[in-house]
């Protein structure tokens, strides 16, 4: 009697299962049956933007439902990313993310998410080098060491816009007052789009923005490109030296970008999502969009974008930590 509970108890496991086993393809071949909201946390017009419509297009077309871009900037990021960690975990809420959100996560004392507990990653999807550009009327220099001299022998403080406290921006402005010893007024913004339209109005001499954004201006000639903060040349800008090369140190700063959804997604949902966007990223046509805008293709499996954000969460500890940058 006992042996025939137990196999029945054990059967009934099993069915279980083979149940649960069966849902899970069940899941991915059901989803999407709706919009998708694809959540920027800046303004539109800027580099998140850009390329969240670029991939919210192709991924309309390969899942057959629209994916509508929203933004909701403010707080260096961090309020569009609360909302999205916050949403139902069901695949239909996702953030277009970026490394400002591994900056935030030292540089603010208290955030209402974990972003390395309370996302699931997707895939990264480019990679765009941050380019030190300033407004030809107000600082015509023509390279960083002139830059620098401008700065320390005016009698107020160069200023420098960025997309908010606590993003990347902030950081490389802090480490270039550091390398070179000027101070400069940092002025944040929302978003690149604010920024750029204050950058071109005189309104900030400076800043340390994405190339996606200016790179339109720096091919006018209303801006111009001093240097790269990572540690190759873009290939868009070729010209252009590194701030290694001009002389800073080991400045290695660009600007990741890529998508999540809230922890508990469906892996499914995940998966399915993470190979759609894939095949999208390594298409020859999505990546010469990409370069158009100065961005390069950034393809990683969910475990591979997971150590990115680990990995470089504890690289940006150590910078804010050595550039004294704190927000309540």
């Amino acid at each position: 009697m006992r042996t025939s509970l137990t196999f029945q108890r054990l059967f009934g496991v099993s069915l279980v299962a083979i149940g649960l086993g069966a849902a899970l393809p069940s899941v991915a071949q059901e989803w999407p049956t709706k919009p998708i909201s694809l959540i920027v946390p800046f303004p539109t017009g800027g580099t998140t933007d850009v390329l969240a419509r670029a991939l919210g297009d192709e991924l309309s077309k390969n899942l057959g439902q629209p994916v509508i871009v929203e933004s909701r900037p403010g707080a260096g990021a961090t309020i569009g990313a609360d909302y999205v960690a916050k949403a139902k975990p069901d695949g239909y809420t996702l953030l277009m993310g970026a490394v400002h959100h591994t900056i935030a996560t030292s540089v603010y004392k208290k955030l209402p998410y974990s972003f390395q507990k309370d996302f699931a990653p997707i895939a990264t999807v480019a990679m765009v080098p941050n380019v030190l550009v300033v407004n030809v009327a107000k600082a015509p220099v023509a390279n960083v060491a002139e830059l620098v001299s401008l700065a320390k022998k005016s009698s107020t403080e160069l200023a420098y816009g960025s997309n908010g406290n606590g993003t990347a921006q902030h950081l490389i402005g802090t480490q270039f007052q550091s390398a070179t010893g000027v101070r400069l007024l940092h002025v944040p913004y929302k978003g690149s789009g604010p920024l750029t339209t204050d950058l071109l109005g005189g309104q900030v001499t400076m800043s340390f923005d994405t190339l996606t954004p200016v790179l339109p201006h720096i091919q006018s000639g209303k801006l111009r490109a001093l240097a790269v903060a990572t540690a190759k040349r873009s290939s868009v800008l070729p010209d252009v030296p590194t701030l290694q090369e001009a002389g800073l140190g080991e400045f290695d700063i660009g600007t990741w970008f890529g998508v999540l959804a809230p922890a508990a997604t469906p892996k499914a949902v995940v998966s399915k999502l993470s190979t759609e966007m894939m095949k999208i990223i390594k298409s020859p046509d999505f990546q010469q969009r990409l370069r158009q805008v100065g961005a390069e293709p950034l393809v990683s499996t969910p475990d591979e974008f997971a150590q990115r954000i680990n990995d470089e969460t504890v690289k940006f500890a150590k910078l804010v930590k050595a550039g004294n940058v704190a927000i309540e």
